[in-house]
């Protein structure tokens, strides 16, 4: 993935991925069965559906209507970035990161073709955006809520929120400050052009669109509520994702052109992820490695420092599943926890790999021929990352 844009011939993240799958198995590393058993329904049918309301909300002009609403009001570069900063940050503890990251995508490259403004500007500050806003919410990403449920807390969503809340505050206005640093040439540049116009060009399929958008919402927030009443009833974000394609899969006539729209080679990169997955955990190798530590629970600063490096090589959220149980036997307390799922996330923020949002902004801007480079991510996220880290792991030392 690193080198891809420098092999001379053009490759794919879903590609790359999909080889390492069949990799898998032709080595006999996992079997075809358990290869397909390694497969999460749940999370490719979330992921489905998601895409689905995203082009929804694109094709409808309803997605134009939402930006204008939320960053109309910046006036320059540096004022947008901020705005899409804090606002995608706040959205993402409450949507999920790769909620966010499907639907902002499209919005942030119309803003680039819009004003001029580099796309790698606004399409970092989108990344880093939903990264770092979902670690103050036990739902605000798959591996937080993984540590919400497993994690021996009495009261989760109140530990995150509490305890990993003021810190991201923290960390996202951090994050404005690099990308300022990184893109001082933009920061001035003038908003001059002239507001999107309202979109009127098929109304059926945007109050269908706003439909689908005020399900995900209404459900998450019931979701909160009954996290927060009854910690051991939930409302499954599959549930979620279902009940808001259902309005565009019956009633929408355009079903089948939506469908076709859907980002498919992120599915498929997905897909071969939990093959390779599979063929990692039956090795033994990376559970060999967390487990060296013996019987002592890792500090906190270990824990962040192994979330984010490792992370980078499995992604977040299979570090997470195969760390909770090891964590969970050396007797880890909740601040230990906190820091697993704060580094697991941040790991976001340092390479494209080491999120899955990443890899889904990373795929969605391709696919609308914009390419951000790997290495030009780790360029910006290496100091932001290595920033936040310092501040989440001193926050949780000093409570």
């Amino acid at each position: 993935m690193a080198f891809r844009q420098t092999l001379g011939v053009k490759i794919s993240i879903w590609q790359i991925m999909l080889g390492g799958a069949v990799a898998m198995l032709l080595s006999g590393s996992v079997a075809p069965v358990p290869a397909l058993q390694a497969i999460d329904l749940d999370v490719m049918i979330f992921l489905f559906c998601m895409f689905l309301v995203g082009v929804a909300l694109e094709e409808s002009g309803y997605l134009t209507t939402l930006s204008t609403a939320f960053l109309g009001r910046a006036k320059t570069a540096g004022g947008l970035i901020v705005l899409l900063v804090l606002c995608a940050g706040a959205g993402s503890a409450l949507l999920m990161n790769d909620t966010l990251a499907v639907i902002g995508t499209p919005l942030v490259l119309g803003y680039a073709v819009r004003y001029g403004i580099r796309s790698q500007a606004l399409l970092l500050a989108l990344a880093f955006a939903v990264t770092t806003g979902s670690v103050a919410s036990p739902i605000g990403n798959p591996q937080n809520l993984l540590v919400a449920t497993k994690g021996g807390f009495a009261d989760p969503l109140m530990a995150f929120l509490t305890v990993l809340g003021p810190p991201t505050v923290l960390a996202l206005l951090l994050a404005c400050a690099v990308l300022f640093v990184a893109f001082r040439d933009e920061w001035r540049k003038s908003l001059d052009a002239p507001a999107p116009p309202a979109c009127t060009g098929d109304p059926a399929l945007t109050a269908l669109a706003r439909t689908s958008l005020i399900v995900v919402v209404a459900l998450i927030i019931a979701k909160v509520v009954i996290f927060a009443v009854a910690p051991g009833t939930e409302i499954p974000l599959i549930v979620i994702a279902v009940a808001a394609a259902v309005p565009l899969l019956v009633l929408s006539p355009r079903r089948v052109e939506l469908v076709r729209k859907v980002d498919w080679a992120t599915l498929v990169f997905f897909a071969a992820l939990f093959v390779v997955m599979a063929g990692v955990r039956e090795s033994g190798a990376l559970a060999d490695l967390m487990a060296g530590t013996g019987e002592v629970a890792p500090s906190i600063p270990a824990i962040m420092a192994g979330g984010i490096i490792l992370s980078q090589f499995i992604s977040n959220v299979p570090f997470v599943a195969l760390a909770l149980p090891l964590l969970t036997a050396a007797g880890t307390g909740e601040a230990g926890m906190l820091a697993l799922a704060a580094g697991s996330t941040i790991a976001g923020n340092l390479t494209i790999a080491g999120a899955a949002s990443n890899v889904i902004i990373v795929q969605g801007a391709e696919r609308r021929g914009v390419t951000l480079d790997f290495f030009g991510f780790v360029k910006v996220g290496l100091p932001l990352t290595l920033i936040q880290a310092a501040v989440y792991t001193g926050w949780l030392l000093l409570i």
